[in-house]
């Protein structure tokens, strides 16, 4: 159970390193592997920028929960899940009626 434990949280760096890559520049990683497709430098939404923070933002707070609730008691993982679709519902919410 220690073992498992301690791989998950190594490999969970790599995963936040790209959640906080992709907050601090939205652009650039929606962007990555698709740069050869435009001739011009091509210009995001401020809706998709406000959507990959937000998306960032669930993912880092929502992970944790999801995978430690796993180790730890099987009856937080439905808690942990009405909690995740919680934040995603009320954050689309906000990302589609907010005003540029």
């Amino acid at each position: 159970m220690v073992a498992e434990m301690i791989l998950t949280v190594i490999l969970m760096i790599p995963l936040y390193a790209f959640f906080i890559w992709t907050y601090n520049c939205p652009e650039d990683s929606f962007l990555f592997g698709k740069r050869w497709q435009f001739k011009e430098e091509p210009e995001v939404s401020p809706n998709m920028v406000r959507y990959l923070k937000f998306t960032s933002i669930a993912a880092m707070i929502s992970t944790p929960i999801v995978i430690f609730s796993i180790f730890f008691k099987q009856s937080v993982f439905g808690l942990a899940l009405l909690a995740f679709i919680f934040v995603i519902v009320i954050g689309a919410f906000i990302i589609f009626t907010g005003e540029n």
